[in-house]
């Protein structure tokens, strides 16, 4: 069998080496013939640093220079909260002018109801020398003065379709008017023509602006004959040559170089050979070793042609850095009635940036080598993922600054468990199908999590954010870990909060992503009870709410269990989802890492639930001499570590319990 199948792999490679070879003699390289110059229809040609998706590969663009057709047939730039069809581009000297789609798209003359205040990614653009800010006002009182009105603009339309006024930000004197006159404005970067005024805003808008990028230099690489592109895997600018991909520029073939290649082509058929079977027989040795390269190490890479150091200029692993004194302002001196919540290792303060844009950022306590070894960590993770029910960065101050200040999106509804056991839950509890929405969103951020391979280390109802609609935000990836893929467990000193800790983690100090199934299911059990994690206040068997639950759980108590609020006793669809979550938990909290499911099938198993499909895990229903917990079947030989018979290890009550210094634990990740 390995014989035969020793063969076919030797066959194959020897059939690929014999294709690239003759591309060699007899063509172009493939990256060199993908690069070539495309357009969308109207428009300019796009090449290096754009590229256009799907008429040219990733490769042939620089990271974060991605431009899409519109329906109209023009490049269209994609920045934070805006779209901006490019007009014209100048390759030499780094310019682009833009002008934003919602003009294209206005269905009145002077109504632009999708402008928005524009936020450039400063790593990647600038605006140039000419560049000025337009305000547009909305919503303005009658009695503003009457020279106010000669900068009023024409629009049909209603509503947050009108805009009321249009004014330069340099005619201070009007614009400090407007803004106590009218209750909205949106700021429109567009080109200093040297008026007053806007006169038509229409046309001024339309015309757009001129947009600098920095990128690596193509320059080179174009002057030899090539067409630039970049590796991401290995963050490398490449040059695409006729021949093959060169690091800057393409080097002139020796006249006898074909001729050396073709012959080569013909006669070293038994070096393949041997080389082949050499190839194949590590591949088969080794197979199970291989390594995939992590995406995380596309951003801690840099570019040659860039500075060496990962924070340079404005950015800091690609994201915008923050002054210390911008952040002062914007949380008005850290204003003590501004603080939306104070933890472990920092506390959080709502602010208001500059453009307008509201926030909530981080103070780190301290700033000694372990809080820059989490500030990084946590800039690492959240620059590297996407995903709807994930926090997102907008940036940081420098490592290098008084304070270490980390810059969020701001999410204005509380953390789930101010609705579950603070000051919001007395106002208006939740209600269950809020909170099933609740855990499959999270699990649905948790299974994204551990498929890239991140452990979040801190799932807790205080670190998951719900914004006026409910939706969930996992945040605080300060202690989070990268698990890679081909290791079962990273030994380091347990961290994390009292009461979600998996009791594993804490005994044998091994972090895997089943320590964040378990903590999960903390979360559960406090949607289901409505009941904090740890309270002192309780039987001293019962401070831990993990240890409650599967008391209650085993004793198929779930009417002592959940909260009364949710309609258990009369709602009989309330009554069967929440029993099957309370099973979920039960399983999430076995005390033996095996036994507990995955987080990809606990969000398979919430979804089910919630569309009532989850009779294959109901099989057993009637009468039996196991033990069942509210129809599921639990037998006393089964692996599944029932705790009724044994001590169970929970996670520690508080911070006064046992817990090992990080200086005693070797850590096999850095």
């Amino acid at each position: 069998m390995y014989n035969r199948h020793t063969f076919l792999v030797c066959l194959d490679i020897c059939v690929l080496c014999v294709i690239l070879l003759s591309k060699r003699s007899c063509g172009s390289d493939y990256r060199y013939e993908a690069c070539v110059p495309r357009n969308c229809g109207n428009g300019p040609n796009i090449s290096f640093p754009f590229s256009i998706p799907g008429l040219q590969e990733p490769y042939c663009g620089y990271p974060g220079f991605t431009l899409n057709c519109s329906q109209q047939g023009f490049p269209v730039l994609q920045l934070p909260e805006n779209e901006y069809v490019v007009q014209d581009i100048s390759y030499q000297t780094r310019t682009l002018r833009v002008y934003d789609a919602a003009v294209w798209n206005s269905y009145a003359t002077g109504c632009f109801p999708g402008i928005r205040n524009t936020t450039l990614p400063t790593s990647t653009f600038g605006f140039s020398g000419n560049v000025t800010r337009l305000r547009l006002f909305s919503n303005c009182t009658n009695s503003s003065p009457e020279n106010l009105w000669r900068h009023r603009v024409g629009c049909d339309g209603n509503g947050r379709d009108r805009w009321d006024l249009a004014i330069y930000d340099k005619d201070e004197n009007f614009t400090n008017i407007a803004l106590k006159n009218c209750e909205r404005n949106v700021v429109a970067p567009v080109e200093d023509d040297g008026n007053s005024g806007p006169g038509n805003v229409d046309e001024v808008l339309r015309r757009g602006f001129v947009l600098n990028w920095t990128a690596s230099d193509c320059s080179k690489c174009e002057k030899s004959g090539g067409r630039c592109g970049f590796n991401a895997t290995i963050y490398h600018f490449r040059c695409f040559c006729p021949g093959r991909p060169h690091s800057r520029r393409c080097r002139p073939e020796k006249r006898n170089e074909s001729v050396l290649i073709l012959a080569t082509a013909i006669s070293g058929g038994g070096a393949v050979l041997l080389l082949c079977l050499l190839i194949s027989f590590v591949l088969w040795h080794c197979k199970k070793r291989i390594k995939k390269v992590h995406f995380l190490s596309r951003n801690t890479s840099s570019d040659p042609s860039s500075k060496s150091d990962i924070e340079t200029g404005r950015s800091y692993f690609g994201i915008p850095i923050f002054s210390y004194t911008e952040l002062e302002v914007a949380t008005g001196n850290f204003d003590a009635s501004k603080e939306l919540g104070d933890g472990g290792f920092g506390a959080v303060y709502h602010g208001k940036l500059q453009d307008g844009r509201e926030v909530a950022i981080k103070r780190l306590y301290e700033h000694n080598y372990r809080r820059v070894e989490q500030f990084m960590n946590e800039i690492k993770i959240l620059t590297c993922l996407r995903h709807k029910n994930l926090v997102s960065l907008y940036g940081c101050t420098s490592r290098r600054s008084k304070e270490l200040l980390l810059v969020y999106e701001y999410i204005p509804n509380g953390t789930v468990a101010d609705h579950l056991h603070g000051e919001k839950a007395q106002k208006a509890p939740l209600s269950w199908p809020v909170r099933m929405n609740i855990a499959i969103e999270t699990a649905s951020a948790l299974a994204y999590l551990h498929k890239s391979d991140i452990i979040h280390r801190d799932v807790k109802t205080d670190n998951i954010l719900l914004d006026n609609n409910f939706c969930v935000k996992v945040a605080d990836f300060g202690l989070s870990r990268l698990c890679p893929n081909n290791v079962t467990h990273v030994s380091t000193a347990p961290q994390g909060t009292p009461g979600y800790v998996d009791p594993e983690y804490h005994q044998c100090y091994q972090l895997t992503d089943k320590s964040d199934v378990y903590s999960f299911g903390v979360v559960l059990v406090e949607l289901l009870s409505s009941m904090p994690a740890v309270d002192i206040s309780r039987s001293r068997d019962e401070i831990n709410l993990a240890n409650l639950a599967v008391n209650r759980i085993l004793k198929h108590a779930f009417d002592e269990l959940l909260d009364p609020s949710l309609g258990y006793d009369y709602d009989a669809e309330v009554k069967r989802m929440s029993t099957s979550v309370a099973e979920l938990a039960f399983r999430c909290l076995q005390l033996e890492k095996e036994m507990r499911p995955s987080m990809d099938e606990v969000l398979s198993v919430l979804e089910e639930i919630r569309s009532g499909e989850e009779s294959k895990f109901e099989d057993v229903r009637e009468g039996s001499d196991h033990n069942c917990v509210s129809g599921k079947m639990w037998s006393e030989t089964d692996d599944v570590v029932l705790l009724k018979n044994m001590n169970f290890e929970s996670s520690p009550n508080a911070v006064t319990d046992v817990w090992v210094s990080s200086s005693t634990i070797t850590s096999s990740v850095g």
